[in-house]
């Protein structure tokens, strides 16, 4: 989307400092080590004040920028434009805004849930594009920040918008949906991610129905049909409900059925549905994968997309780096990188795939702390632990303080070798003197953690009988910097 400095600052109220009122950025970013020339770059405070790195983003060829300060004549950027704002990040979402408006025909489908959201939107969006010009969410771009830019990546002639949607807090959803204005509301399920600050999972069911709230009158709610919450979802709000799941009614919904996993564990099942019946076989792993791509599915029908067409996209999709990610080690060991971030749900569908996985040697399982669960935090780690005894893991790595439990748990279901790591770096080092040629490695953690690096150093070959020291030391850098809140 092509937006003037002038209709950024009409859009955000804003003061041009600099530059002129016609110049067209053509690009938007908050990043300023990944833009491109003529961008428009937003100096968001966050970690690290992005006023610290409006010289460089000019310096990488932003064509404005947006700021809550007047650098003054040392700072002004000379052929550059400035505009500047009370508060950078409601800026983005007002520019945002305008970007949505000038895509007056398209079709935003919003998808939130507990687990399962960017592996949703990205199927949906392959599901969808054998049809239509496609914008979906890069990566999870699901907050305040990342559904704006997706937004603004737009152009007059994108006819649907596939816009992820999470939630730290009450409100977050709603405010989200007032920039986005979905017609469609997908909600994948409901677990206890984010419980220290949304509560129990009635109140987390609440927070996700924000979405279905924002719909209007003929909007649609696609919902999970195995999940013991989706009724109250569904009641009483007057939109028309399609449910997706293994007990599903296909004369109103989508069933998922005969679903198989290969050796690779990537799945192949039939839909079942009022839009008619079709087989897929999806390049994602995991078993979990076959409720996200229904639900991919049902987007795809409501819109019209011929349930061939949705089949053949499902099985072109891909997701996010570190999302059940199977890598097959120098040194023969199978890892099985699913490191990107950790929920209850989500930690017991990794095992249960993990268990699916054909190993010659041994099972092992590095998991990490799942962070943000408050007072569920501790049974939350014990399920973890018990359920990798029940899955016949061999040995179980716990990370972090918070993990602990899990230590314990493992234990108590029979799980012979179990050891505790203070973090990554400790973590690697037991990894390394445990698994050999034939044993597979899960790896499995919330962003916090780091784990990411671990599965990464197993993969190029750090457990082919190097003492770990060596192996640490190239991978230093990373588990001393790698980490992501």
């Amino acid at each position: 989307m092509d937006l003037t400095v002038g209709d950024i600052a009409m859009a955000t109220g804003g003061r041009i400092v600099a530059g002129e009122p016609h110049w067209a950025a053509t690009s938007f970013t908050y990043d300023s080590r990944h833009l491109e020339p003529g961008a428009c770059f937003f100096a968001l405070r966050g970690d690290r004040d992005g006023h610290d790195f409006v010289q460089h983003a000019f310096a990488q060829g932003a064509l404005v920028a947006v700021v809550t300060r007047d650098p003054g004549d040392h700072g002004r950027p000379g052929a550059r434009a400035l505009v500047q704002v009370d508060d950078t990040l409601r800026a983005l979402g007002e520019c945002a805004r305008i970007a949505r408006e000038r895509m007056p025909k398209a079709t935003v489908v919003g998808i939130t849930g507990s687990a399962g959201k960017t592996s949703t939107k990205d199927l949906a969006a392959a599901a969808l594009s054998r049809r239509f010009d496609v914008l979906a969410s890069p990566g999870s771009f699901n907050n305040e920040s990342g559904l704006p830019l997706t937004l603004l990546a737009g152009t007059p002639r994108t006819e649907v918008v596939v816009a992820e949607m999470g939630a730290r807090f009450e409100g977050n959803i709603s405010d989200l949906c007032a920039i986005a204005r979905p017609t469609i509301g997908v909600i994948t399920n409901i677990g206890l991610a984010h419980a220290e600050h949304l509560g129990s999972r009635e109140d987390i069911a609440r927070v996700k129905a924000e979405l279905l709230d924002a719909l209007p009158p003929d909007g649609v709610a696609i919902l999970n049909a195995d999940d013991e919450m989706t009724e109250s979802l569904a009641a009483g709000r007057g939109l028309q409900v399609v449910r997706v799941g293994l007990g599903a009614d296909p004369a109103r919904g989508v069933r998922v059925e005969d679903v198989r996993v290969d050796h690779e564990l990537r799945p192949t099942f039939r839909l079942s549905s009022q839009w008619g019946e079709v087989d897929v076989t999806l390049g994602m792993r995991g078993h979990h994968q076959v409720i996200n791509a229904g639900m991919a599915a049902a987007v795809a029908f409501v819109l019209g997309v011929p349930a061939d067409d949705v089949a053949r996209g499902l099985a072109d999709a891909t997701t996010a780096s570190w999302r059940m990610q199977l890598e097959h080690s120098p040194a023969g060991v199978t890892v099985l990188n699913d490191a990107y971030n950790a929920s209850p749900g989500t930690v017991e569908a990794a095992l249960r795939s993990f268990s699916h996985l054909p190993v010659e040697g041994r099972r092992v399982a590095v998991l990490g702390e799942m962070r943000e669960l408050g007072r569920f935090a501790e049974a939350e780690h014990e399920r973890v632990g018990r359920l990798a005894g029940e899955l016949a893991v061999d040995a179980v790595i716990a990370v972090g303080e918070g993990a602990r439990p899990i230590a314990t748990a493992a234990r108590g279901a029979g799980i012979d070798v179990v050891v505790e790591a203070a973090d990554a770096r400790a973590a690697l080092g037991a990894v390394v003197e445990l698994a050999g040629p034939g044993d597979a490695v899960l790896v499995k953690a919330s962003r916090a953690v780091g784990l990411e690096v671990v599965a990464d150093a197993l993969a190029a070959g750090a457990a082919d009988g190097v003492r770990p020291a060596g192996r640490l030391a190239e991978h230093a850098e990373l588990l001393d910097g790698g980490r992501r809140p």
